[in-house]
């Protein structure tokens, strides 16, 4: 287990955590950081004067992408881009509603990783909208019914936070594998469907084995999804959970502490930037949802969205990222398109009422 504090860059360290990794990063990078994102991905802590923030390996409860997703927006003093734009409160304006009269439509949809925290909220919005086939993709479906039932708590420093419970009445959960499953496998799995959510990513664990997961699960599990699609020949439109700097070897951010710490994961973000070039030139038509560093709770700022490479830091709630990822699937204006969110801490937030780009 790694202790960070956000006083000091390091206060503690103990074996059996793969987060020792974060230590070399660390050592690699002359910027000064301010881990206060990691706070959202702390399973147990105790109350200290240093706002001490543990992180587990083995954190099943937060979900895959906590502990390197976030580490993205740790820079402290980086500025975002001027490119992002607010959504609004107010619905679409006239424009607007002629580009959604030609959006794509879709009545059945497969989420793939939908035991995962934003998987989970994407399903349970989904299953929400009432008009939907709406199908989980998940690696143990007796595990899968029991644990989307249940809600849990989560404890972070001196925050209470709680996971709600998904009703799955209206939902079919389905074995989806992306490591032991064959193309054809997914392809039966998914066969009706009409669009494909990718909410898949690997869970660091051993050390040793992190850029093995990262390489089976987040490119190559991802490649064979998109195959998948291509080969049920009825799956339009797939919207795929990526992270911010995937691309930022390609944007001047290789050496950023952000990009240092995220990839330091098994190379994690290399990894995404494989399986998203390959959904671009899928002839599928996609969204790349690239949110930064997630929250378990409830907004607390304006939705914000930025164009592609553009944003370096910054938080998001969960809830915002699947809001997104439900609007990508038939909003026209998310067609061919990657968007990078994050949420303005200086706005409140605001209702969502789709996207504005």
């Amino acid at each position: 287990m790694l202790l960070l504090s956000t006083k000091k860059p390091i206060t503690m360290f103990a074996s059996s955590s793969c987060l020792c990794v974060v230590v070399a990063a660390l050592a690699h990078s002359s910027n000064a950081f301010a881990p206060s994102a990691l706070q959202n991905s702390v399973h147990h802590s105790f109350s200290c004067s240093s706002s001490a923030v543990f992180l587990s390996s083995n954190d099943e409860v937060l979900g895959r992408r906590d502990a390197f997703a976030q580490a993205a927006q740790l820079v402290a003093g980086v500025a975002l881009t001027s490119t992002v734009t607010t959504v609004p409160l107010a619905f679409a304006e006239e424009g607007e509603v002629a580009a959604a009269a030609a959006a794509p439509k879709t009545k059945k949809v497969l989420v793939a990783g939908a035991t995962g925290q934003t998987g989970r909220r994407i399903l349970e919005r989904l299953a929400d909208a009432g008009n939907l086939e709406v199908v989980g993709g998940v690696r143990n479906v007796d595990k899968a019914t029991t644990s989307l039932g249940e809600s849990s708590t989560v404890v972070r420093g001196a925050m209470v936070q709680k996971v709600a419970s998904v009703d799955t009445s209206a939902v079919a959960l389905k074995r989806l594998d992306v490591v032991k499953d064959s193309v054809d496998d997914l392809a039966a799995t998914m066969a009706g469907a009409e669009s494909l959510v990718i909410a898949t990513g690997f869970i660091p664990g051993n050390p040793l084995k992190m850029n093995a997961a990262a390489h089976d699960v987040d490119n190559v599990g991802t490649i064979k999804l998109i195959d998948a699609a291509k080969k049920t020949g009825t799956i339009k439109k797939i919207v795929m959970v990526s992270s911010i700097l995937t691309n930022g070897r390609n944007w001047g951010q290789e050496k950023s502490p952000g990009f240092i710490i995220t990839n330091a994961f098994g190379n994690v973000l290399d990894e995404k930037l494989i399986a998203e070039n390959y959904l671009k030139s899928s002839g599928i038509d996609y969204t790349i949802v690239r949110p930064g560093g997630l929250k378990a709770k409830p907004p607390t700022g304006a939705l914000q969205i930025s164009g592609e490479d553009t944003l370096n830091s910054g938080e998001i709630s969960r809830d915002l990222v699947a809001d997104v990822c439900v609007a990508s699937l038939t909003d026209a204006k998310a067609v061919n398109k990657v968007l990078e969110i994050i949420e303005d801490e200086g706005t409140p937030p605001k209702v969502f009422n789709g996207l504005a780009m």
